[in-house]
């Protein structure tokens, strides 16, 4: 039950101020740490498997992936699909096959949000030892509205 009290509704700990409109409710006071962005990567060329190996080296790889989820990093990730050609889209909309010299992409690639680069350094080497070839560690800049 809401109970009002010098202009401002109550229901058990949040907030609620009575404004013209919709209904608004403050979430609660939190604290929390900064996190940080980070891309951990490899190009393609750098995955040396035979066939045996590739079901195994896939199944320990995912088996990091689904423990980055279950402690609340994991962002996004995948592999670039090489064989679909890159374009590159100019702002007046145009689309060109000529990328811009030396970007080439491949591979795959993990984005984990981290609270330390010592952090980002230990899952870079899970991600390492699963994929069994040594992973490239990079840091998104901050950005508040990503």
């Amino acid at each position: 039950m809401m109970k009002k009290s010098g202009g401002v509704y109550t229901d058990h700990s949040f907030p609620v101020r009575a404004l013209p409109g919709p209904l608004v409710v403050a979430a609660p006071t939190m604290h929390l740490q900064a996190m940080t962005k980070y891309l951990i990567s490899f190009p393609s060329d750098a995955l040396v498997l035979t066939d045996a190996e590739f079901p195994i080296v896939s199944a320990d790889a995912h088996a990091v992936i689904e423990e980055a989820r279950a402690a609340g990093v994991y962002v996004f990730g995948g592999g670039i699909a090489e064989q679909v050609a890159p374009v590159l889209v100019s702002a007046d909309g145009s689309v060109s096959a000529e990328i811009y010299p030396g970007s080439e992409l491949t591979g795959g690639f993990t984005v984990l949000e981290l609270p330390s680069r010592e952090d980002a350094v230990e899952w870079a080497r899970k991600i390492a030892a699963a994929c069994r070839c040594a992973q490239e560690l990079r840091e998104f800049m901050y950005d508040p509205a990503s």
